[in-house]
């Protein structure tokens, strides 16, 4: 049944998850004694995919059969995590993993510069995980970024100014990565998120300057509550 399932999505145009994740994959097709002791491993911080595999889980959404087995697994996910401030600065450690310093700012000036940056991993990753670490932290159960930012806020979690450049700044970098993908593709190009500073307009490059100085002040942030100079 799962391969069939995995069948018809491709038919449909999905194409196959490169890292597996999938219902074809025994790992992600468990009763709920399995689960229970699969979210044990994966809090481990010897398992390198834990991290990872958590987030994926994290944003699972119940769309058919009996939700309460999802709840189920959430709330026990809750309850693991009460007390375990370093699993959680681990699972935060991600969104600040990319960085390449300042550099991105001198690219973004220069008069021509054909270094690419990576509109991913420096602009809308952070933010996306950032965030998750959040909601994880709090309890947040809203599925995307902006819902869960809203949470966050009118739990008093998180700045007010800070969720609201957040929101803008992902939403234009997500923008800007669809557009240069969409041009991509009209030149026969292979779609990716590399962008050349020079290939970008004044009125692109003004704002990707700001957006990205947003995710510092954000991956900052997160340095700061989950302690991370600590790990």
């Amino acid at each position: 049944m799962a391969a069939r399932f995995s069948a018809a999505l491709a038919e449909f145009g999905y194409p196959p998850c490169p890292g597996g994740i999938m219902l074809s994959r025994a790992g992600w097709r468990q009763p709920l004694a399995g689960w229970r002791e699969t979210l044990r491993s994966w809090l481990q911080h010897s398992d390198p995919e834990g991290p990872m595999n958590l987030a994926i889980f994290f944003d699972a959404v119940a769309v058919a059969g009996d939700a309460q087995l999802l709840r189920t697994l959430q709330d026990l996910l809750d309850s693991l995590l009460i007390g375990n401030d370093r699993t959680l600065a681990h699972f935060a450690a991600a969104a600040d993993q990319f960085s390449d310093g300042n550099s991105w700012w001198t690219r973004l000036t220069a008069r021509r510069d054909e270094t690419p940056l990576d509109l991913k991993k420096l602009g809308t990753f952070p933010i996306v995980h950032g965030v998750r670490a959040l909601a994880l932290q709090y309890g947040v159960r809203e599925q995307g970024t902006a819902g869960r930012l809203q949470a966050l806020q009118a739990q008093g979690r998180i700045d007010p100014t800070l969720a609201r450049d957040l929101l803008d700044a992902l939403h234009f970098l997500m923008a800007l990565r669809l557009s240069h993908q969409l041009r991509q593709r009209a030149t026969g190009e292979v779609a990716g998120n590399l962008v050349r500073p020079a290939d970008l307009g004044a009125l692109e490059r003004e704002p990707l300057h700001d957006a990205l100085a947003i995710v510092k002040r954000f991956r900052q942030f997160l340095r700061q509550h989950f302690k991370l100079d600590a790990l």
